[in-house]
């Protein structure tokens, strides 16, 4: 599918205006973007155009009923401008998860992935190869179709847009652990990428951060005695030697850099454990020294250090460590990422 795609340049490319040694993260976007819309009851062609805003009616159903997922990927380029994707598979799938929980049809794997690769091949100039610096992806659908009826729409667009961009965090965080509002619910779609579930966020995140935190550690609905997330990100908790993540469930993302964590730390002698981390644990670890490390995960920050955590009126700091797990993890799984070590899994995907 990729020779057929239609593609439609740009005239002119703005990349000599973008300063790719100070990239933010996710405001500068490259030239051209992947459309494809379903209608008639199928995905038409796909084709790719030059970025630009999109033009919907005042009822189309995304605007009313918020039918709306997306995905979060990385291209990098390495030395000798190989150009490479990390598990995308898993995002399209993931995907799909996240279309059928929303009534959303899900797209063929051919039209993502055909797709993607032309995107990429068009816009190949605008990969940064700095360190720490990438392509972020982000492939999104949403309904289209119009009406002010409380149904799922007859009509949707899938678009991949992209945009270079530097580290998504500088240095560690301080988070606050939530004690009242939740981020999803048993039965809910706490486990799709839908955009309302980012949006319910904010408010909670905003408060955390007018208390001087930079963001929120989720717990459970029901009791909040449960830790859950970190922010966007599903989180790691070091005790002692061991790395414990929350099992993923209704309410909790199955996220690619988790798994991917969880892989490699298994195989570098890493113990890890899958279960449930309660707040009290936590708290009584931070007491007696044996909580070493907390940090989020996720594609946009890969791994994000956590300095130190906010409960019940009471801070607690982790300490400094020589030479910390997330540290470690983040090299090796950065290292697959950009080509400077094997991939003994077949997770690097080269274009």
């Amino acid at each position: 599918m990729t020779s057929s795609i239609e593609i439609q340049r740009v005239k002119s490319s703005k990349i000599a205006s973008v300063d790719f040694d100070n990239l933010p993260f996710g405001s500068v976007y490259s030239d051209h973007m992947l459309t494809c819309d379903f209608v008639n009851g199928k995905w038409q062609e796909p084709k790719i155009v030059p970025f630009a805003p999109i033009t919907l009616d005042p009822s189309a159903k995304i605007f009313h009923y918020g039918q709306s997922i997306f995905e979060g990927m990385k291209a990098y380029k390495d030395t000798d401008e190989n150009v490479m994707l990390f598990r995308p598979l898993e995002n399209c799938k993931r995907l799909n998860k996240s279309a059928e929980r929303l009534v959303i049809p899900q797209i063929p794997e051919d039209i993502f992935m055909d797709g993607l690769k032309a995107l990429l091949e068009v816009d190949s100039d605008w990969i940064p190869t700095n360190d720490g610096s990438s392509l972020y992806i982000r492939p999104f659908m949403f309904a289209s179709g119009t009406g002010f009826h409380a149904s799922p729409a007859d009509a949707y667009k899938f678009i991949i847009c992209s945009a270079p961009s530097g580290p998504y965090f500088a240095g560690k965080v301080k988070v606050l652990i939530e004690e009242k509002y939740a981020r999803a619910a048993n039965g809910g779609v706490g486990y799709a990428k839908a955009g309302g579930n980012y949006a319910a966020q904010f408010y909670p995140t905003q408060l955390a951060i007018d208390k001087g935190y930079n963001q929120v550690i989720w717990t459970d609905d029901n009791s909040h005695q449960f830790i859950e997330e970190a922010g966007a990100m599903n989180i790691f908790v070091r005790i002692n030697d061991t790395l414990i993540t929350s099992p993923t469930s209704d309410r909790i993302l199955d996220g690619i850099t988790r798994k991917s964590i969880l892989q490699i730390a298994e195989d570098n002698g890493i113990d890890t454990e899958i279960r449930k981390i309660s707040v009290g644990e936590v708290v009584e670890a931070a007491k007696d020294g044996s909580l070493k490390e907390m940090f989020g995960a996720g594609t946009a920050a890969v791994i994000s250090p956590i300095s130190g955590f906010g409960y019940n009126d009471n801070d607690f700091d982790l300490p400094e460590l020589e030479n910390p797990y997330a540290a470690q993890l983040k090299k090796l799984i950065t290292d697959i990422q950009t080509n400077k070590s094997e991939d003994p899994y077949g997770w690097r995907v080269m274009l």
